[in-house]
């Protein structure tokens, strides 16, 4: 589950010498490099407010190609205990997403993105365990610093689950909102709210809200947000794991990211 969300943060710097300002004035405009990095150490990795570490760090990093035209693809990677906390015998303990898409702007200010997006988890899992990998399809509006996105499963089923009787979970969705306000002097505001439907499993379908500031530190960036929900994580419920831990608790995420 990208960071999604949860997790990352971006990092750029530049170096201003008055020996070289009169060569930087006859250069041409820098292009943006089409290939980019970014890694991310984080108390814990929470995606869509849901905690899948089991409260434990977390290491995350990917690669993104992006072309002139708009184009993109990408990979991005966690580790995850979320499969393994499970009864039975499963073996998964990483997350790796494949994505590609469209982006662009129009108006001046506005944006918009397009694209899908498969989370796979490699393992071994005992027979009739559903499969947990999935496939999104996204659109996404921004304005200024205010983006909303839509994300649609396509695939059998969302993340493993199966509906109250068995049905699939085809057709599920995700709707968010999303903030990220420029302080000034390397501060960040940065603000989130979501809604995630499973279909056929409505005792699974939740909200979730984020509220957190970033600190440019010349390094990368460090962030600290709080995060909470109000999915089911009781005894019993959808959200409390083997280890009797209510996985959409309210806590707080620290996390260091830096972007090459």
């Amino acid at each position: 589950m990208r960071n999604t969300l949860i997790a990352s943060a971006a990092f750029a710097g530049a170096l201003s010498l008055p020996v070289i300002a009169a060569a930087e004035e006859a250069a041409p405009a820098a292009v943006p490099a089409p290939f980019t990095g970014n890694f991310t150490l984080a108390s814990e990795y929470i995606y869509r407010g849901i905690g899948q570490t089991n409260r434990k760090p977390a290491v995350q990093g990917g690669f993104d190609y992006a072309h002139a035209s708009g184009f993109y693809i990408g990979v991005w990677g966690s580790n995850i205990s979320w499969l393994s906390d499970q009864p039975g015998d499963i073996s998964s303990s990483i997350e790796i997403d494949l994505y590609g898409g469209y982006k662009g702007s129009f108006g001046g200010d506005f944006s918009y993105d397009l694209g899908a997006l498969r989370y796979h988890y490699p393992g071994s899992y005992p027979r009739g365990f559903v499969d947990a990998d999935t496939t999104e399809v996204y659109a996404g509006l921004g304005w200024k610093w205010l983006s909303a996105k839509y994300s649609h499963t396509v695939s059998k089923h969302i993340f493993g689950w199966s509906g109250d009787h068995g049905e699939k979970t085809r057709g599920s969705g995700y709707l968010e909102l999303n903030a990220s306000v420029d302080l000034g002097d390397g501060w960040g505001l940065t603000g989130h709210a979501g809604h995630q439907r499973i279909k056929n499993f409505g005792d699974a379908s939740y909200t979730d809200w984020k509220i957190g500031v970033t600190k440019d530190i010349g390094l990368g960036t460090i962030g600290l947000a709080y995060v909470d929900t109000n999915a089911d994580g009781g005894a019993g419920e959808p959200y409390r794991n083997a280890h009797g831990r209510d996985l959409g608790k309210a806590r707080l995420l620290l996390t260091f990211g830096k972007t090459f």
